[in-house]
């Protein structure tokens, strides 16, 4: 695919190189960086993706992602954008045929109750003759299989994999559980809920966002 396809989205800056380059595969984890790779450079909590540049280079990455400036080989297109996680997650979604959009997607958020209500949902959904899919804490239900996921809201190139596994599968909604650290690192940004849910907000995750009102401000992001 075109990187300049990938972009269509996307607000950026072009520091070095041409978007009418074919992009192979897209990674965050330089790890998994090959020949014809767009890497992803995201600033995590323990890790820096810019750090791991090189590797990536080195790797076969034909283009990269930043947020800052940076030194790059001629030859390799450098895309600056406002913040990695936000273009990582409309990257994904473009790359992967945005399958949200194929989907009737139910968001569910707060502190308490969002499993039993992602189920209950569910459980009404597949009554009325539909075909449904969930994540959550759970993992990832599709059609009879489970599979497992790291985290209640799953990073956006995982979570944009399961949608394109459920529209495969012929699922025409899916229900998945919101998480409030899911919309700080941006995991769902560009997603259209058909319908948002909210179960409570109660005091927990302070160590993670500061105060109530930081707290009440990401879950209301569903909305």
């Amino acid at each position: 695919m075109k990187l300049e396809k990938l972009l269509e989205k996307l607000d950026y800056t072009l520091d070095a190189g041409s978007v009418d380059v074919d992009i192979v595969s897209l990674e965050y984890d330089s790890r998994k960086v090959g020949k014809g790779s767009l890497f992803v450079c995201l600033t995590g909590f323990r890790a820096d993706g810019h750090e791991y540049i090189p590797a990536a280079v080195a790797a076969g990455a034909v283009a990269l992602v930043v947020e800052r400036e940076v030194s790059t080989p001629e030859g390799v297109t450098v895309i600056r954008v406002k913040d990695s996680r936000y273009a990582l997650a409309l990257l994904s979604a473009a790359w992967l045929g945005h399958p949200a959009e194929k989907m009737t997607v139910i968001g569910l958020t707060g502190t308490k109750g969002k499993t039993t209500t992602a189920h209950m949902v569910k459980s009404i959904l597949e009554a009325a003759g539909h075909k449904v899919g969930m994540i959550g804490t759970v993992g990832a239900v599709i059609g009879k299989e489970l599979l497992p996921t790291k985290n209640t809201t799953p990073e956006s190139y995982e979570l944009h994999s399961l949608f394109a596994r459920m529209v495969e599968e012929g699922c025409s909604h899916v229900v998945m559980e919101a998480s409030s650290q899911g919309f700080k690192l941006h995991r769902t940004a560009g997603i259209e809920f058909e319908l948002g849910i909210f179960t409570n907000l109660s005091v927990d995750h302070l160590d993670y966002h500061g105060t109530m009102e930081q707290y009440a401000q990401e879950k209301h992001k569903l909305f």
